[in-house]
């Protein structure tokens, strides 16, 4: 489902810096560098310019770095040199080293560049990995990354939201139902209701962001072999196939409860464009098995575009050199790609409102 395809300029893209002592910075550097290699499309990254610029001579990264107060000046800068919007709160270059002073800056990054994407001045955000505990030892109170970004939009916009979590790769995306929940309590946190939301969201954002005109979903069920029709579980009967019946009422191309054991083979992944799974591993395992370089996290059911890197902070070889971009630069272009998609439907949208 991903694409190369940068597309037109729009509006740049925002790139937070996430765990400054993780290999965010690392990948932002090392793709910035490849950039006309890579075809990437134009971004502004969010860091404490000094601390870039200290991670870059310690990579042997040459690179100009041009700070910026707004993001209306991004278009008079050199192809050739990185745009920063500098942080007020300072980052230190500690590669491998958590520190929780870092996690003002680290949040700041994120506030800043959701409440840009929100007032239109930039087309998608684009998070590097953050590290929760660091995080949480300097008092952050929201579960994750997405959970916070999720609350942002919501006290932003006036709305409710609840965000869904496609990891999406050239061969395979999949959406968990379930996510950062302990496995002995995914049967009682899965509802029809649950389901049925989450598949809407799934099926919207694909049709307005991803421009599939008939998206196709296939569910999987919980109990091995789907539960083979309440002999392994009830879960798949009482709970999954009234979800999926919903659906198709509703006119969706939805199957399923399916075996999670059988869907994911070549002959069975072109039946389908994202499979909903049940449970986080049920749907990152196979994700990150087919594709674990290549593989974006997407957070849908957004006002805003966020895609990230579907790696961790790596903070063991932060610094070295040795990370690899590639999540990062997929995650640059299909928010690009993305970006495109909803201008041009917001277009078509208004000339049939004309």
């Amino acid at each position: 489902m991903q694409s190369d395809d940068a597309g037109p300029e729009g509006r740049p893209l925002l790139v937070t810096v996430g765990e400054p002592s993780g290999v965010g910075p690392d990948v932002t550097l090392q793709a910035f560098r490849d950039r006309e290699l890579l075809d990437l499309p134009p971004f502004v990254l969010l860091a404490d310019p000094a601390m870039i610029a200290g991670r870059a001579a310690r990579l042997g990264i040459e690179v100009p770095i041009r700070t910026l107060t707004t993001l209306l000046d991004a278009g008079d800068v050199a192809p050739t040199e990185l745009v920063v919007l500098p942080l007020v709160n300072r980052h230190g270059d500690t590669p491998g080293q958590l520190d929780p002073a870092n996690a003002a800056g680290t949040i700041e990054a994120i506030d800043r560049a959701t409440r840009l994407v929100l007032a239109g001045e930039a087309d998608a955000l684009v998070t590097n990995p953050i590290d929760k505990k660091a995080l949480y030892d300097a008092g952050f109170a929201h579960p994750g990354h997405t959970e916070y970004l999720a609350e942002l939009c919501g006290t932003l916009t006036g709305r409710t939201l609840q965000p869904v979590m496609l990891l999406t790769g050239p061969e395979l995306s999949c959406v968990p139902v379930t996510i950062h929940i302990p496995l002995a309590e995914v049967p009682a946190a899965l509802t029809t209701d649950l389901i049925v939301s989450t598949a809407r969201i799934v099926l919207a954002d694909l049709q307005a962001r991803f421009g599939l005109d008939a998206p196709r979903l296939a569910v999987s069920g919980l109990n091995p072999h789907a539960g083979e029709r309440g002999a392994i579980g009830s879960e798949d009967e009482s709970v999954i196939r009234p979800a999926v019946a919903m659906l198709q009422a509703d006119g969706f191309d939805v199957v399923g409860p399916l075996p999670g054991d059988t869907m994911f083979h070549p002959e069975a992944r072109r039946r389908y464009d994202v499979a909903l799974c049940m449970y986080h591993d049920q749907a990152l395992i196979p994700a990150k098995t087919l594709a674990f370089d290549e593989t974006v996290n997407v957070t849908l059911g957004l006002p805003i575009i966020r895609t990230s890197p579907d790696h961790g902070t790596a903070g063991d070889i932060a610094g070295t050199g040795t990370a690899r971009p590639n999540s990062f630069v997929a995650a640059l272009r299909l928010a690009s790609r993305m970006a495109k998609i909803a201008r041009e439907n917001a277009a078509l949208s208004g000339e049939a409102d004309a």
